[in-house]
């Protein structure tokens, strides 16, 4: 083995060990590629882990040092991040084919299309640690809670701008291809997915005809009264690092009631937007979340009949 592919298989160990570091589960990638290196369902020798049946390569990822050092000892294998796993939402803006600084194509690229969906949505572009492709294109990470289970999206969200989640693959900084390399542009901690932004990658349930309301206005059902009580006390003891997450899941269990016209929508809203502020969110952060979660609970819960 010549010293140069020495230090390369160095460069990536240590690049797979520093990404199962932060706890992100990685597996070895081709060499130069983007493809997994471990075998597929067919040349699966079911043995090892695979005793019991082919393990997918999403599952044998891991964070073990020992298996990492084992795994690159046999290669100099790009980096993967299986990001399900991992607790991550990555949102990859990418590049159109052919567009470069030479080319006169109007295409936006991800990048351009993510502010703009940034900018509808009434927020900053949440910084976070970023790494920039070898097509230059980004790779935003974002934390999710480990019960919030998203699944990779392909231009759904805005024009080439595609996110890995559960079933999803990227690849990690330190790994290079025959077009570059995967560097790091922003170190900066892993920030919590926003909470406008996890609307947005939900998948949508059937929708529905909304019924006639149930009550005249100005009331609510006891159960309805009874949620929206219970919520907003939770909103208001949740401490930060959890409050937007809390407000969001609070506000979208009330949304079926709407729908059902079993409360008015402004009664839930002016009781979340003071929980809110309360637990020490902005008012136009509230507002921005209530609205949002309001808006696809009522779009994509059951009919009533169903609940």
């Amino acid at each position: 083995m010549t010293h140069r592919s020495t230090m390369r298989r160095a460069h990536l160990l240590a690049a797979a060990l520093e990404a199962a570091a932060r706890g992100w589960h990685v597996h070895p990638l081709l060499p130069g590629g983007k493809g997994s290196a471990l075998h597929g369902e067919r040349s699966c020798p079911h043995s090892g882990e695979c005793a019991g049946g082919h393990v997918k390569w999403e599952q044998r990822a891991t964070t073990d040092p020992d298996r990492i050092r084992a795994a690159w000892s046999a290669g100099a294998f790009n980096v993967g991040i299986a990001t399900g796993p991992s607790g991550l939402v990555v949102v990859d803006l990418d590049v159109p084919k052919g567009k470069n600084g030479n080319d006169s194509s109007d295409a936006p690229d991800g990048a351009t299309s993510f502010a703009a969906l940034c900018e509808r949505a009434g927020q900053p572009i949440p910084l976070t640690y970023t790494v920039r492709t070898p097509s230059g294109g980004l790779h935003l990470y974002y934390a999710v809670a480990p019960e919030v289970r998203l699944f990779n999206t392909a231009r759904t969200v805005a024009p080439n701008v595609d996110t890995r989640a559960w079933g999803g693959n990227i690849v990690a900084a330190g790994s290079t291809t025959p077009q570059g390399d995967y560097e790091v542009v922003n170190g900066a901690p892993v920030a919590e997915l926003p909470s406008w932004l996890l609307l947005q990658l939900q998948p949508p349930s059937t929708p529905f005809t909304l019924p006639a309301p149930l009550l005249i206005p100005g009331q609510a059902t006891r159960r309805a009264t009874v949620a929206l009580e219970r919520e907003t006390a939770a909103v208001r003891g949740t401490s930060e690092g959890g409050r937007n997450n809390r407000l969001l899941a609070g506000a979208r269990a009330l949304g079926r009631f709407v729908a059902w016209g079993e409360i008015a929508r402004d009664v839930v809203e002016e009781a979340f937007q003071a929980a809110g502020e309360t637990a020490g969110l902005s008012a136009t952060e509230c507002r921005t979340t209530i609205r949002s979660a309001l808006d696809w609970s009522i779009r994509t819960c059951r009919p009533r009949e169903a609940a």
